[in-house]
């Protein structure tokens, strides 16, 4: 239950990024009262672990993914054109395009994977506390957010000089701006320290498939 003048919110500096510009958030002081019953039983420790990262991770790489696949699209769409401009002849970024396809591919390919294990530590309790589970689901992030910049850049570089305009219809600079942030908010060498002990003790895989 949140109390009528029972929060204040505090100025904050201008915010001016080069992307996710909606981003900004106002800081803020809140005081709340409740009952005991509506405090969650569940210690945090679990909280993290079943809820927090593993939705925080999922939704922002699906959100990466439809950056990505948004700047494939236009990149697409100019060779499309390009081609039927010049008599069927396939533009020079065409080999960058086919790139961005596939690394866009591959992005899906590891945000869906991600959901499968979670759908399946759903089942079985237990496996939300497996080091395997938290690894995988933790490293989301950072794969997901390299293979999203990988694959804007190549759209780019299918597009050239009219994806890197902003006035044209196939530009690509939103889509570059905003994806930038996805390694850097909460920066992946930090999240790639935190596994450095989990790394230590795991197992490197005999087998392709799990």
């Amino acid at each position: 239950m949140f109390l009528k003048d029972d929060y204040a919110l505090e100025p904050i500096v201008s915010w001016d990024t080069l992307g996710m510009r909606g981003t900004c958030s106002y800081g803020f002081t809140l005081r709340a009262k409740g009952a005991d019953d509506q405090i969650l039983p569940e210690p945090y420790e679990s909280i993290h672990m079943r809820t927090m990262v593993p939705f925080a991770h999922m939704m922002w790489s699906a959100t990466w993914a439809g950056i990505a696949a948004g700047a494939v699209e236009r990149a697409r769409m100019f060779a499309r054109n390009a081609a039927r401009a010049a008599n069927g002849q396939s533009p020079p970024g065409t080999a960058h395009l086919t790139r961005a396809i596939a690394s866009l591919r591959m992005l899906r390919s590891t945000v869906g994977s991600a959901i499968k294990k979670f759908e399946a530590a759903s089942i079985d309790r237990g496996d939300f506390e497996s080091m395997d589970f938290q690894t995988a689901i933790t490293v989301l992030k950072v794969n997901a957010s390299e293979l999203a910049v990988s694959t804007v850049m190549s759209a780019l570089q299918a597009t050239g000089l009219s994806g890197y305009r902003n006035d044209s219809d196939f530009s690509v600079g939103r889509h570059l701006r905003d994806v930038l942030s996805s390694p850097i908010m909460i920066n992946n060498d930090r999240v790639l320290a935190n596994l450095a002990g989990a790394s230590l003790v795991s197992e490197v895989p005999s087998v392709l498939m799990d």
